[in-house]
């Protein structure tokens, strides 16, 4: 029988494969949910990784048949911290917390206002803040607009300039909550106008995500609790 907390570990690691599974989309590239896992075949976006797995224990020797892991750059999403693919060339990249934070309005509020981006151009001030100078805008593209599950939040100042944001991808049961970013003043001031906005547009809903380090820590002061550990496994290649 699973705790709640595990079945919440489930409800976020399968949230956190369909957002990878439309961000493979975006850049055209196809990809499955099995019974224990979700993967793609060719190399994945970058920061996403070619497989997240869905059930506790998944088959080791399966899940690296469903990647290619002699193009460099392939990883594993183990959702439970429940494997070691070091047989498989892997070795761990870091580890994190899933966390969940149950639906409600944000005890803080934010004075910024927010809009779902909904065209290319602001997709692209959005993605040009978010990256903040590192040369990774492009990763956003429009096609991420066609996904009906996904929703690019922007806080914008009283000037209009995109200032906030993160991605929420909506499941059955979960909103998770990805790409947090604020340019001044970081995960605390954007987390007051994300949870709000995700208030807004689904006020039932419980928010999940992951954050590691200090960013965790900031996620505990805005009303989420650790439900589990996760771990990123990149190959050796």
């Amino acid at each position: 029988m699973s705790t709640p907390k595990q079945l919440l570990v489930q409800a976020a690691a399968r949230n956190n494969a369909e957002w990878c599974a439309a961000m493979a989309r975006s850049h055209g590239l196809a990809s499955e949910f099995g019974p224990q896992a979700w993967a793609a075949p060719a190399r994945t976006p970058l920061y996403y990784p070619d497989a997240v797995t869905l059930v506790p224990h998944a088959d080791r020797a399966a899940l690296a048949t469903r990647i290619d892991t002699a193009t460099p750059g392939a990883s594993v999403k183990d959702s439970f911290a429940d494997l070691d693919l070091t047989e498989a060339g892997f070795q761990v990249l870091f580890e994190a917390q899933w966390i969940h934070r149950p639906a409600g309005a944000p005890a803080l509020t934010s004075d910024l206002d927010w809009y779902v981006v909904g065209a290319p151009d602001t997709l692209r001030a959005w993605a040009l803040a978010w990256d903040d100078g590192n040369g990774n805008a492009d990763l956003f593209r429009p096609e991420l607009l066609d996904d009906s599950a996904t929703f690019v939040l922007a806080g914008q100042s009283a000037s209009g300039r995109v200032v906030a944001g993160a991605v929420a991808s909506r499941s059955n049961h979960v909103v998770g909550i990805t790409n947090v970013f604020a340019l001044d003043g970081g995960p605390d001031v954007a987390w007051p106008v994300v949870l709000g906005a995700v208030h807004r547009l689904f006020p039932t809903l419980p928010v999940v995500g992951y954050e590691q380090g200090d960013d965790l820590m900031a996620a505990i002061r805005h009303g989420f609790e650790p439900v589990g550990p996760l771990r990123i496994w990149l190959h050796d290649s």
